[in-house]
């Protein structure tokens, strides 16, 4: 057999492997009972390791070191050079932490799930202060040049560094606190008041997956704690949303949120088995996926004339306006909670988190001091403070899950969503009228073409830079707030 046909059985084999462990794990946030949950972290300690061994395994070098050296064709050089980033990462890790993070991470989000429900930090320091020795441990053994956060960024954001995000964080930052401040003391548009019952909600989840595009004969929606989504294989993309009978516009949000992601997905390629290619390239575009359809989409006022009908169909009883959901989709106010909060402030929030883990990974912060440490960073960044831990420090899961380094994917999605947005109303002068209608099939064809069959061929930057060429999503972002918000609140720049 020559190196590249070893090689993509190698890598196909451990795609299956991963997609075993994505079920594993969905099936942990969904329908496991809580008395699985030891035999539960073997099982997923076993397939991280197996999955390494397989990886790390000297001739899996030997084979991407010789076809480094032939003349390939450009798509199977992008294989190599993708499968060799991740290669010479995993080789640094021994297969020992690997399982550890195994095992830490399934207690972890046992111990996060039992702290949320008694409302104290306390069940929940233990297994973290375990998540943050291993997870500094791994960043060591990554190596870094500048920070230790550069090594844990790598895993979701190839390329993005402490020096490149700062300068960025602080720019954003700044801009939407004067934006915020502009905004203050203006009447705000008024908010959705009033339940809705919960099989009423996932009625509409249902309808507006079906016409976002969403393939559920390729796909399904459950309920989770933490709405998330996982891709388990071809055919097999799973997403899940939290229903709040007093908050419908933020279930609606994380489902359309999901959708995002789960239309990324389905829309990867299929036909290049244990390539390595046929994958995301990195969070921040796949948060611009979901974050495009939530925010650029989810919140206009043309798909706001799409829903009030439908939603009308399963409440006839209320006054549902369009007009009223675009008011109660926009409105700004500084709160508790990331995944409820509004376009503006929403950053504010990752903002918090980035400061957060960048103590944790300098060694500044342990488990112990994130309570504390959590409420004057939202005091200074978000302007608010929790009172609970529920809604503080314990209200993400990725810290369960040792996913230190995720959070500034968020933000880059928002980044590269509104310059995907500009781009496509720019190519597309009909866009608005198809939302308005319902038809949203020529938006996702539209990113399908331009960022979902690319997969990780080239990384995220390049992608936006060819979809959209040389813009500045920074100023993208802030324009496009400006600009729905101001016309809102009565204010301009």
């Amino acid at each position: 057999m020559d190196a590249w046909s070893a090689l993509i059985e190698r890598i196909a084999e451990i795609e299956t492997l991963s997609g075993i462990h994505a079920l594993v794990e969905w099936d942990q946030q969904t329908y496991m009972p809580r008395g699985a949950a030891e035999g539960r972290g073997r099982q997923a300690a076993l397939l991280a390791r197996l999955r390494h061994e397989r990886f790390t395994d000297p001739r899996v070098g030997g084979w991407l070191a010789e076809l480094a050296e032939k003349d390939l064709d450009a798509t199977r050089r992008a294989a190599v050079r993708v499968l060799t980033r991740q290669y010479r990462r995993a080789t640094c890790l021994p297969a020992t932490l690997v399982e550890a993070l195994g095992h830490a991470r399934n207690d972890g989000y046992n111990a996060w799930m039992a702290a949320r429900e008694a409302d104290s930090f306390a069940p929940f320091e233990g297994p973290l202060q375990r998540l943050l020795d291993l997870t500094r441990e791994q960043a060591a053994a990554y190596g870094h040049a500048a920070h230790p956060y550069d090594a844990l960024l790598e895993d979701y954001d190839p390329g993005s560094t402490v020096a490149e995000l700062r300068p960025m964080f602080t720019r954003l930052g700044a801009e939407l606190n004067a934006l915020l401040d502009t905004l203050a003391g203006r009447p705000h548009p008024a908010g959705f008041g009033g339940a809705l019952d919960v099989e009423g909600q996932r009625k509409l989840s249902e309808r507006v997956l079906d016409d976002l595009g969403f393939d559920r004969t390729r796909g399904r929606l459950d309920l989770s704690e933490h709405p998330f989504s996982t891709g388990i294989g071809p055919g097999d993309t799973r997403i899940t949303t939290h229903f709040h009978a007093e908050n419908f516009l933020a279930a609606l949000g994380g489902t359309i949120h999901e959708a995002g992601h789960g239309m990324y997905e389905q829309g990867l390629r299929t036909d290049r088995p244990g390539w390595g290619l046929d994958v995301a390239a990195g969070m921040g575009i796949h948060e611009s996926q979901s974050r495009f359809w939530e925010n650029v989409i989810g919140r206009s006022l043309p798909f706001c004339r799409y829903l009030a009908p439908r939603m009308r169909a399963i409440w006839p009883d209320r006054d549902i306006t369009a007009d009223g959901l675009y008011g109660a989709f926009n409105r700004v106010e500084r709160s508790l909670v990331r995944i409820f909060a509004d376009e503006v402030t929403y950053n504010l929030h990752v903002i918090a988190r980035f400061e957060l883990e960048l103590g944790i990974l300098e060694g500044r912060l342990q488990a112990r001091d994130l309570p504390e440490a959590w409420d004057d960073a939202y005091r200074r960044h978000v302007g608010v403070v929790s009172p609970r831990p529920h809604d503080g420090v314990l209200q993400d899961v990725h810290w369960s899950g040792g996913m230190f380094g995720y959070f500034p994917s968020y933000t880059l999605g928002n980044l590269y969503a509104a310059s995907l947005g500009a781009t496509m109303q720019s190519d597309m002068p009909d866009m608005w009228r198809h939302v308005e209608a319902g038809n949203f099939a020529p938006i996702l064809a539209w990113m399908r073409a331009k960022v979902h069959v690319r997969g990780s061929e080239v990384d995220a930057p390049e992608i936006v830079r060819d979809a959209c060429g040389d813009r500045d999503p920074v100023s993208d972002l802030v324009e496009s707030l400006w600009a729905r918000h101001g016309a809102l609140y009565g204010v301009s720049r």
